[in-house]
């Protein structure tokens, strides 16, 4: 089989298993040769080699048996540059040299299930496959990338905040700390990212995978004696990526294992990439000496949608969708309707398109006010204006211009003390939340403190202009 053969079947590859797993794990791949039956494959790596062979060996086979049909096995080998006769340094160490994006440890697609895998490999696994083979990585979303993400005045900082650390380099902000609320895009920034560093970076050994992974991992290490591995592999990336970072607080040895991990990857200027559902000194159950360092670098708040890219996010989505589905056209005032009604999860916003266009296609029809409301009506009536305690909490702290943390804490300043009245009055008046559980979300305090609070709103709206202003802002804001 000569190059121009090889180089044919690489392109139906690339037709199959998409641009950016072509790029990470077949580009660098190269034909040794075909010998009864078998197909040896060079890998750049032993890591790499597993890899394919679980998650791309079936695929590479049928091209072969499409191309030339009596290749009935892979085989894969690593041609390891200078000195042929030493084992494979563990990531990061001296005298490994550059790879290509297939020596990274996260990448695009999730590892299948073990079990029988098409090929086997010519050598005996060494230690820095054993290794890899404890981290199996997150799977990253194609769909999420720059490119797709819709930027608005929400998350604009945490968008250019992103961009800036995915250029790679000397990190800037380090660690980077994403937060927000559920479907806000934290998640799809971290992916971004990912895949802008392992296309700009392909010799990075990246590592993105979720704080429960990393609970995993650690206890599977703790349970096997193999925490000097362990500490090894996470300790010798050049990127190290953890998504809902809150999941490890109160869990004692993950925190402790997470926190030094955390230093040692700074003290060798290694880029952290965080996200969590609250800025790191609101995670509950996590020691002040852990917050405060994961609050050393850059913490970006991604805040809720607002109309607008709400709008935005539905209009790229129509787009999208209209490349395989032309002949579906949607009625003036649907987009605004649905970007009005449903309000506090993108993910559910972007579930409802997908409803409206899957109906639309099966059933021949344009997609009208009529058909929206009558298709999505069970998504219409749960997303019936739900205003949590953490928005109205989020959104009038930024209304005056003071911090949350300061807001709900214990100080009781006057230009702190009214601006957490005017939250727990609103929490009583927009929510179905009762007095202890308002009291509780504002630091602890007593049900008679948020009576007290809604009581002295009520009687300066009488009194002041101001706050009644105030009060009418802040609730169209909310119910936007």
């Amino acid at each position: 089989m000569d190059t121009d053969y090889w180089g044919e079947l690489k392109n139906n590859l690339r037709k199959s298993v998409g641009e950016h797993n072509f790029t990470a794990w077949i580009a660098p791949l190269e034909l040794d040769k075909v010998k009864d039956g078998v197909a040896t494959l060079k890998a750049p790596t032993n890591y790499a080699g597993i890899y394919v062979e679980r998650n791309f060996g079936d695929q590479i086979l049928n091209e072969f048996a499409a191309l030339k049909g009596n290749v009935r096995r892979l085989v894969f080998c690593v041609e390891k540059p200078g000195a042929q006769d030493r084992a494979a340094p563990v990531d990061g160490q001296e005298g490994m040299a550059p790879s290509t994006a297939a020596a990274s440890l996260s990448r695009a697609a999730a590892p299948r299930a073990q079990g029988r895998s098409s090929g086997s490999f010519s050598q005996d696994e060494d230690m820095r496959a054993k290794l890899e083979r404890m981290l199996q990585p997150a799977p990253l979303d194609p769909n999420c990338t720059f490119d797709s993400f819709v930027v608005g005045k929400p998350n604009e900082l945490a968008h250019a905040a992103a961009r800036r650390v995915a250029r790679g380099g000397k990190p800037e902000f380090n660690p980077l700390f994403l937060y927000g609320g559920v479907g806000l895009g934290k998640t799809h920034l971290m992916h971004a990212i990912a895949w802008e560093l392992q296309t700009s970076n392909p010799h990075l050994n990246i590592v993105y995978l979720s704080a429960e992974q990393f609970m995993y991992r650690f206890v599977q290490a703790l349970r096997d004696k193999k925490m000097m591995d362990f500490k090894s592999l996470f300790r010798n990336v050049d990127v190290l990526m953890v998504d809902d970072v809150q999941f490890i607080a109160g869990k004692e040895s993950t925190q402790e294992e997470f926190f030094h991990t955390f230093n040692a990857l700074i003290d060798h200027n290694k880029q952290i990439i965080l996200s969590g559902d609250c800025a790191p000194n609101e995670i509950k159950n996590l020691p002040v000496r852990i917050s405060s360092r994961l609050a050393s670098g850059l913490v970006v708040d991604l805040h809720p949608t607002d109309y607008e890219l709400r709008l935005g996010i539905l209009q790229s989505k129509v787009d999208a969708f209209r490349v395989n589905h032309p002949e579906i056209s949607v009625a003036d005032g649907v987009l605004e309707f649905l970007a009005h009604r449903i309000s506090t999860n993108v993910r559910v916003l972007e579930g409802a398109l997908t409803r409206l266009f899957a109906f639309a296609s099966l059933v021949g029809r344009k997609i009208t006010m009529e058909l929206t409301q009558d298709c999505l009506a069970d998504v219409l009536r749960a997303s019936d204006r739900k205003i949590s305690i953490e928005e109205i909490q989020r959104c009038v702290a930024e209304h005056y211009n003071i911090r949350l943390s300061d807001m709900i804490g214990p100080k009781r300043v006057r230009s702190f003390a009214r601006p957490r009245q005017i939250a727990m009055f609103l929490c009583k008046r927009m929510t179905s939340r009762s007095l202890p559980e308002i009291g509780k979300r504002f630091g602890g305090r007593d049900h008679t403190t948020v009576m007290h609070a809604v009581k002295r709103i009520d009687d300066l709206m009488a009194q002041d202009a101001q706050i009644a202003d105030d009060l009418e802002l802040l609730r169209r804001t909310l119910e936007a």
